[in-house]
């Protein structure tokens, strides 16, 4: 029962599903995804037929049994499938469970049986892996060319929709995201349907998207930035998503122009990766959004990159750079007035200008912050104070001027190409060879990722071990952006004042070398 305090939630009487037929009713034509794959020819969707498609969907996984709080696994790349697959799940009301799909097997299984997933959409070429991981599905559905029989996504979306509409309750579980950090295995994060129709309205207000916006899409679908930062807010503003099989230096500017994009989101990498390619004319972007503000530079086309701050677990950005007043290069920009931000002391005070802290955020749990870990209520309250703040880990400079700067990521997570990598994942199978005493990753530095993963191993007395024995090892459990690209075995590992192990140590070392090459 509703307290009388209880404020009025904001997407009360809505949800994914309503937003999808308010656009199908209101504006069928308007244009809305544009498939543009590296191979074959593009394929586009109205307002009206990606609406169809979804609704053909949402009666086929009703007909195999998907019901309200069953869990559908996405093992995806880049598709319009997978958002056709995602907007159908969270439309029926079951948790569209996002899945990377470069997973090992292991990986794969884990979050599967953890998720409780009944039912999953996988491309052809994981079908048999996501079929070895997760024998128990009630269907599994193959996208692409390689999929066929009954369960193809191609059979689903000739089904006749059934008709059946209505809207669920803003409390209802939409989505879950599987995170890194600092536990042996990722975090679920579970989004409610108020959380979904937050990003979308909060990220398309910070990105200031409108229906005359050509969002291009080229970040992975299966992470926040993708989906939220991206679809969802393309979804909400009435403008269109070109879809990208993944990030392409070579073909950026190329799909850029050809299709009118105005506006993108990119990561470091993106930026390194574009640094040489030659900038056309023609283009129509107003801006980007990144990870730090940046002056309008030929690399982007002349136009500014406004800075962000965002993590699965806030939905969309408590910090964001300023649209028609740019913020300070190389900061993350201002909070955002649809969240409460503080920097901490270690002692828990405010910090003074020019000074760093532990970033906290604050919102409503399961409408501008996430729900909570899936089947993990303890690290839930962990990862919240008494007074409802969220600790995100990081640290953080509060600028003198009232903007915000990152200056260290949280504990032990790595970011390598875009990608967060929680060491502890990659310890935990290493520490399961026989033999292996203590294991410990820290990231080197690289031109092109940024960081890459090194491991450190030691042994217990009389075992042998070798570097290509562990490498083995991670090759078979971890996807492959995940696998350290070099494990030593050394003597001894160094140590700090309590005995812990001083990565920051290793972290010198790796960096001098790097220097040094």
């Amino acid at each position: 029962m509703a307290r009388v305090t209880d404020p009025v939630p904001p997407g009360g009487g809505r949800d994914v599903g309503w937003l999808v037929r308010r656009w199908a009713d209101t504006a069928p034509d308007r244009p809305f995804l544009t498939w543009v794959p590296f191979e074959g020819g593009p394929a586009a969707w109205t307002r009206g037929e990606f609406a169809r498609d979804v609704a053909s969907l949402v009666a086929a996984f009703r007909a195999r049994g998907l019901r309200p709080g069953d869990s559908l696994a996405i093992v995806l790349p880049n598709h319009p499938d997978f958002l056709l697959a995602w907007t159908a799940a969270t439309t029926v009301g079951a948790v569209a469970v996002c899945l990377n799909p470069a997973g090992s097997v292991d990986e794969l299984r884990y979050a599967g049986e953890h998720s409780g997933a009944v039912a999953a959409v996988v491309s052809a070429d994981r079908a048999d892996d996501v079929a070895t991981a997760l024998p128990g599905l009630r269907f599994l559905a193959v996208s692409g060319a390689g999929g066929g029989g009954a369960d193809a996504v191609a059979t689903l979306l000739a089904v006749e929709p059934d008709g059946v509409t209505g809207v669920l309750p803003v409390s209802t579980p939409a989505s879950v995201q599987y995170t890194s950090g600092t536990t042996a295995r990722p975090k679920g994060v579970v989004w409610t349907q108020a959380n979904c129709l937050w990003g979308g309205q909060v990220g398309a207000a910070h990105q200031g998207l409108g229906p005359s916006d050509v969002n291009l899409v080229h970040l992975p679908l299966f992470h926040t930035n993708a989906l939220s930062y991206s679809f969802l807010s393309s979804l909400w503003s009435g403008g269109q998503v070109v879809l990208m099989p993944k990030f392409s230096a070579s073909r950026f500017w190329d799909v850029s122009v050809r299709y009118g994009a105005t506006w993108t989101s990119v990561v470091s990498f993106c930026l390194r990766a574009l640094a040489d390619r030659e900038v056309p004319s023609g283009h129509r972007y107003r801006g980007w959004g990144g990870s730090a503000c940046l002056d309008p530079a030929p690399v982007t086309g002349g136009v500014p990159v406004i800075g962000w701050f965002g993590m699965t677990e806030t939905v969309s950005h408590p910090v964001v750079g300023g649209l028609l007043h740019p913020d300070r290069a190389g900061s993350m920009g201002r909070p955002a007035p649809e969240y409460e931000v503080a920097v901490l002391d270690d002692d828990g005070r405010p910090v003074e200008p020019g000074a760093d802290g532990t970033l906290r955020v604050r919102g409503r749990r399961g409408v501008s912050l996430f729900q909570e870990y899936l089947h993990d209520p303890e690290a839930t309250a962990r990862c919240f104070t008494s007074d409802g703040w969220f600790v995100t880990g990081d640290r953080v400079r509060l600028d003198v001027e009232g903007t915000l700067t990152f200056a260290e990521r949280a504990k032990d997570v790595l970011k390598v190409g875009g990608e967060n990598i929680g060491a502890p994942e990659i310890e935990r199978v290493l520490l399961g060879v026989a033999g292996v005493r203590e294991a410990a990753v820290v990231g080197r530095p690289d031109r092109m990722l940024g960081e890459v993963p090194v491991a450190f191993v030691t042994a217990w007395p009389d075992a042998v071990l070798s570097p290509e024995q562990l490498t083995e090892r991670c090759a078979a459990l971890l996807a492959a952006f995940k696998r350290p690209r070099e494990v030593r075995v050394v003597d001894e590992l160094p140590r700090s004042t309590l005995d812990k192990v001083a990565k920051a140590r290793l972290r010198a070392l790796l960096a001098a070398e790097s220097a040094d090459d």
